[in-house]
């Protein structure tokens, strides 16, 4: 960093730029940056932060016309994951279904949003690959939230989860961290669920209930700030931001359904 211009963040090696302070757009600041997917495909992912609600959001559509969407809530520790799947309309069901599932956002899973709010590309036509893999995650499903009163756990959920209001899911791991926040217990509720409930791919009654699994991937998504080191003209050392570092997350949910039919992607192939 050159001596003098102190904040200023340099251009990263995978050519993407933090802009200097000031440089950024606001709230709203959006990206678009094109992925490859693990299918061997190429997506464009759109990438929103919004510093004033201290939340970021990715956007893409997978190969096979899904259209996924995760919102990380860091105000109050929420990560949403939103799937429109596109249903069967020869086997009856809908033209999408909606699932949303929420989870507690750990620590350190992102950069924060006022960076990513700065965040910007030279070449916009590269296709990206994560520089780390990270996962995957196994996430048992055993709590619905109760769309109408969500928005007490995050004000988010309401538009992100609004194609998904009967399919909103989260754990009870989670769940007993949120109502220690003071988090009204009233939102959820646990799924009791029979010990000899079969998993969908193994049922062969659409219209009994089962244990659903869906799988997604977020294929690209700022999760480190880098920091270099530079020395001043008195040789005083101090460090700055000059970069990020990409990861991959992968994440298998199982939840339950009233019905097979609400799970036909799960079948014993």
């Amino acid at each position: 960093m050159p001596p003098g211009v102190p904040g200023l963040m340099l251009l990263l090696v995978s050519a993407l730029l933090l802009l200097p302070p000031g440089g950024g757009s606001g709230a709203g600041s959006r990206l678009r940056v094109r992925v490859r997917l693990s299918g061997g495909g190429v997506a464009e992912e759109t990438l929103q932060a919004d510093p004033e609600s201290d939340s970021i959001s990715i956007e893409f559509r997978t190969e096979d016309g899904n259209f996924i969407t995760l919102l990380a809530d860091f105000r109050q520790d929420v990560k949403i994951i939103r799937s429109l799947i596109l249903g069967e309309l020869e086997r009856g069901q809908r033209q999408f279904q909606g699932l949303c599932f929420i989870t507690r956002l750990p620590k350190n899973e992102m950069i924060p949003s006022e960076s990513m709010a700065k965040l910007r590309q030279k070449n916009p036509r590269t296709v990206r690959v994560a520089e780390e893999q990270r996962g995957p995650e196994h996430l048992y499903m055993d709590v619905a939230v109760n769309y109408s009163r969500a928005s007490h756990l995050s004000a988010h959920i309401h538009s992100v989860c609004a194609e998904a209001m009967d399919a909103v899911y989260t754990r009870q791991s989670d769940v007993k961290y949120w109502i220690e926040k003071g988090i009204e217990p009233s939102i959820f509720e646990v799924l009791a669920v029979a010990e000899d409930v079969p998993h969908c791919r193994l049922s062969r009654d659409r219209w009994k209930g089962c244990i659903c699994h869906y799988s997604l991937c977020i294929e690209w998504y700022p999760c480190f700030l880098k920091y270099c080191r530079t020395k001043d003209s008195a040789g005083k050392t101090s460090s700055y931001k000059c970069g990020i570092k990409s990861c991959q997350k992968c994440s298998h949910f199982d939840f339950y359904v009233p019905q097979k039919q609400l799970c036909l992607w799960d079948e014993d192939i």
